[in-house]
């Protein structure tokens, strides 16, 4: 049920505002689905960083950076061309996901959600030592560079070799 309020501006000036209240109902839906968040984001050890990551689906952030990011494991993981990196989780992801979640989740539904986000997670590494991650080691023998920022979002290289922040809600990936 919605409220409607007016607020007179300051200054004397005589036009006024109108704001919509909402009292009761449903919150938005959170970017990051299960976190809140709008980024793909880790703190402390990155072990358990992709534990409570977004739902990407044909229908949920179908056009964004974080897609972008899932789509680079599909490709390390062999279950997707590079040319087919593009940000957008179409039928030819949705079905790669497919591939994927029969490899190494055992139940597939296309969708990414907590366990397949959480079993990739897996393949994280620490390849320079420092206790950060920098590398999403593949299956395939495939490998690329993934990283934290200063406020914990999870960074890549797209496949034109722009960095790109992981956000669920744009998409700038090439």
């Amino acid at each position: 049920m919605a409220s409607w309020k007016r607020f007179r501006t300051v200054g004397g000036l005589a036009a006024a505002v109108t704001a919509v209240v909402l009292i009761g109902g449903s919150p938005a839906a959170a970017s990051g689905d299960y976190s809140g968040l709008a980024f793909i984001r880790g703190g402390d050890g990155f072990s358990d960083d992709w534990n409570d990551e977004g739902i990407l689906s044909t229908g949920r952030h179908s056009s964004s950076n974080a897609t972008c990011l899932w789509q680079k494991v599909l490709w390390a993981d062999g279950h997707l061309a590079w040319n087919e990196i593009d940000g957008v989780f179409g039928d030819t992801t949705r079905q790669a996901t497919i591939a994927w979640q029969r490899a190494y989740v055992g139940s597939a539904d296309g969708v990414v959600g907590k366990d397949t986000f959480k079993k990739a997670g897996q393949w994280l590494r620490d390849t320079n030592g420092d206790g950060s991650v920098d590398t999403y080691r593949g299956t395939a023998d495939r490998t690329f560079l993934v990283s934290r920022d200063g406020d914990g979002d999870y960074t890549f290289y797209d496949r034109n070799g722009d960095k790109r922040v992981a956000g669920y809600n744009y998409r700038t990936c090439g």
